[in-house]
């Protein structure tokens, strides 16, 4: 299992990519871990990488400034642009970036190219739950707008990626909406219920914003534009809930003692909530596995999206999308 990883993208990049991928390589010896970027600041990072590690060269770099379409079709020798055109080509089996989102995007949809019968890729983080299974939520941001049939496409790719990738056996399907009755939101989601209803899937209806951190589904289905309000609310509620915690344990002696007794709790708790234990988003509904990883990525990220995109590999996901849209199971 070859994985392609941009060495350039990321706030921590080049050291943490390089760190995450040689970190990985020692833990699968199953993988063939390929680093893409300039060979002259990546190798002396690398020292001492094992055997199935191995540095791809490739000049240029994206910025997170750069203008995602411009940047993909000027930049041919781009480290982004390179690892995309080695799964295009069939010389890696996935690509992880750290880099520029919307970059990544076109990169996905101009280089690597979108699955026959897909009409828009999704981007699928994974939100955590309380219950700790955590809810696979696309789209997130790849799209701000989209069809009912769109919604469809996303139930069945987000249903079957949780199968594959967590071994969920019969994951629960919802549709982000402002009220659980199927008649319920705007002409989007009331024409995209029923087609979800047809799709293959354990479809458990409209599912509210606020019962979404308690594991009401598995997979939650909605545009990106409501998606990725969606995800920011979250980390920008869960962001200040920690900082309001610091400063009510800081303000005296006695709640100071409270926060030592409780630190190990709170430390679990916020670990709960950390995306860097997901090690990043898959773009579904491409010709080959893609997965973004966030901008602020540390080494533990990066090894947590290789064993992310290993687990794809090892389940046919992508197969397994391309047979089930096209009206054919893989056979096991």
């Amino acid at each position: 299992m070859r994985i392609a990883i941009d060495a350039m993208g990321g706030d921590h990049a080049p050291k943490s990519t390089v760190e995450g991928a040689i970190a990985a390589a020692n833990e699968w010896s199953d993988i063939e871990v390929i680093l893409v970027g300039d060979k002259k600041v990546l190798e002396p990072l690398a020292q001492g990488a094992p055997a199935n590690f191995r540095i791809h060269h490739a000049a240029e770099v994206i910025e997170a400034e750069d203008e995602p379409v411009k940047a993909v079709r000027r930049k041919k020798d781009a480290s982004m642009v390179v690892a995309g055109r080695l799964v295009r080509e069939g010389e890696a089996d996935a690509m992880i970036s750290a880099g520029n989102t919307g970059a990544l995007m076109t990169t996905g949809l101009l280089v690597v190219g979108r699955m026959e019968g897909i009409e828009r890729p999704a981007l699928a983080p994974m939100i955590p739950t309380v219950d700790e299974r955590g809810v696979l939520a696309l789209d997130l941001g790849a799209n701000m707008d989209a069809k009912p049939e769109h919604l469809a496409q996303y139930a069945l790719m987000g249903s079957i990626y949780r199968q594959k990738v967590h071994g969920i056996a019969n994951p629960r399907v919802g549709l982000l909406n402002v009220g659980t009755e199927a008649k319920k939101g705007n002409e989007l989601t009331k024409a995209a219920y029923p087609l979800i209803e047809e799709m293959p899937v354990t479809f458990v209806g409209n599912v509210e914003a606020r019962d979404v951190l308690t594991g009401a589904c598995d997979v939650l289905v909605c545009d990106g534009f409501a998606g990725n309000i969606l995800l920011k609310s979250l980390e920008g509620t869960a962001g200040t809930i920690f900082s309001l915690l610091k400063k009510e344990f800081s303000k005296s002696l006695k709640n100071k003692l409270a926060a030592a007794v409780l630190m190990p709790s709170l430390r679990d708790m916020k670990k709960t909530l950390d995306y860097k234990e997901h090690g990043g988003a898959p773009l579904l509904g491409l010709s080959g596995l893609v997965v973004k990883g966030h901008g602020s990525s540390d080494s533990g990220a990066i090894k947590n999206a290789v064993r992310q995109a290993r687990t794809a590999i090892q389940g046919r996901l992508t197969e397994s999308i391309s047979n089930e849209i096209s009206g054919k199971r893989v056979t096991e």
